[in-house]
């Protein structure tokens, strides 16, 4: 009885000494007492409580019932196989993704051949272009304080592993591409955290040093040099990491078994790139997005969201979905693979490979609901653009509607359907954001709609995250 008096004694203290401290504003004695007033306390809320105290909220959310049921894996249109790819720790989902739709592209032309293109290859060059827009872009904003918000985008964001399916079209037409196996994986591609943050450390470092030189009025020649001298640390750093880059090779295509077809030849990134995927691919695709806050039909481009200073800013036509998903049916039809992209982490069972509305339900374990729609997601920051993955089937319904969809990701074989998801067409309309598709399936009038003059945006957007 004594212990019972002296805690409540404590308590009642609490609460005043809580009100005499509170602004208007706070958390108030009154509301602490509806607080508590308004818990309940019956069997079912103490049963709850202690699932939750033992379990990952997940497990106590899952549908069972439904994950009992065996999953249909039948798509009415499906693209070739190919390996499954695994970008491991890293954030090179957008690489990985854009990869896989270059090798698709060559073997349906080659359909005997067995292709991986070199990820840290490629991942060498986006690192060194990403610090250099990085340095020129702080040059370029100099004049600005410290705290102004694009001045502050360039530090906050010096260098990162996201990105686009632009990476890969700026990239790999300027430096190329290699085999896997010329140049294979490193420590640090697979696990970039630690390097990443080494060299963000130095950009920022050699970005107020830039600065000082604008602002003593230093000639615009030394401070080019400087930077370019700030680039061979980096480079040097990337070389030590990352390997020193391929530059001529010998390689001689491998059928699925592992066979030779003909003799090697001798290559160089530049040339192999020709061979296996020909010109230039800006100008070949477009991207188009599903952003329900902008006007549809409209095109958009974000500012300085691009891998390589010289390069191509991230630029989207803005579609309703029923259109996007008209865009990708065609392609598949086609045997074409494409570039998406994902709010992957939402309502997914990993174990399963699947994504579903259906998958959990949060609201019933809480006792509440989640109601707010795509727009109000993205305006939020509570989903948006995070995982780019290869949209490689779709299963349709007597009338051509999707059922279902199937991506190529890239965390390995055993993870999911054989490293595959499985979508349903309801998540696949709320979670997915962007897609790659050539233009040969773009009617005349959404092209149309695409060359038009973009409306510039932030690259602060929620929604304009790269892909990891």
């Amino acid at each position: 009885m004594r212990q019972r008096l002296f805690l409540t004694l404590s308590l009642a203290v609490g609460l005043l000494s809580a009100s005499a401290q509170t602004k208007s504003g706070g958390i108030t004695k009154e509301m602490l007492q509806e607080f508590q007033s308004s818990q309940k306390h019956c069997g079912k809320e103490r049963v709850i409580a202690n699932a939750i105290s033992g379990m990952s909220i997940d497990a106590l959310a899952k549908n069972y019932q439904g994950a009992a049921l065996p999953l249909d894996t039948h798509f009415s249109i499906e693209t070739p196989k190919q390996s499954i790819t695994d970008q491991k720790s890293s954030g090179r989902c957008w690489m990985f993704s854009g990869l896989n739709v270059l090798r698709s592209n060559y073997t349906l032309k080659h359909d005997s051949v067995a292709i991986e293109f070199s990820q840290a290859y490629l991942f060498f060059w986006d690192q060194l272009e990403k610090a250099n827009l990085m340095l020129q872009g702080v040059i370029e904003t100099a004049a600005k304080p410290i705290d102004d918000p694009r001045v502050q985008f360039f530090f906050h964001y010096p260098i990162n592993d996201g990105g686009t399916f632009c990476g890969v079209a700026d990239l790999a037409p300027k430096y190329g591409l290699v085999p896997s196996d010329v140049q294979p994986e490193t420590y640090t591609s697979e696990n970039t955290s630690k390097a990443r943050s080494l060299i963000a450390s130095k950009l920022r470092e050699f970005g107020l040093q830039l600065r000082e030189m604008v602002a003593k009025k230093q000639k615009a020649a030394d401070i080019a040099k400087a930077k370019t001298s700030m680039l061979g640390q980096i480079y040097h750093f990337l070389e030590l990491t990352l390997g020193v880059p391929t530059q001529t090779f010998t390689y001689a295509f491998k059928d699925k078994n592992g066979r030779a077809l003909g003799a090697a030849k001798e290559y160089t990134p530049l040339t192999f790139y020709q061979e296996v995927v020909g010109g230039p691919l800006n100008g070949t695709f477009i991207m188009v997005m599903n952003d329900p806050r902008h006007e549809y039909y409209k095109t958009y481009e974000v500012e300085y969201d691009r891998h390589t200073y010289d390069g191509t800013n991230w630029k989207y036509l803005n579609l309703p979905m029923d259109e996007i998903e008209q865009l990708a049916i065609a392609s598949l039809k086609d045997g074409r693979k494409m570039y998406s992209s994902y709010d992957v982490g939402k309502l997914l069972d990993r174990q399963r490979g699947y994504a579903s509305l259906d998958n959990f339900d949060y609201g019933a374990v809480f006792g509440t609901t989640f109601p707010m729609d795509k727009a109000q997601r993205i305006s939020t920051f509570d989903s948006g653009s995070t995982h780019a993955m290869t949209l490689t089937a779709v299963d349709l319904d007597a009338e051509g509607k999707p059922l279902k969809w199937k991506v190529e990701n890239s965390w390995g074989a055993s993870n999911g359907q054989q490293g595959c998801l499985i979508m349903t067409a309801e998540w696949f309309r709320e979670y997915m954001f962007r897609l790659v598709v050539n233009k040969k399936y773009v009617s005349e009038r959404l092209l149309k709609a695409f060359d038009t003059k973009p409306t510039m945006l932030s690259p602060e957007d929620p929604l304009f995250l790269p892909d990891e």
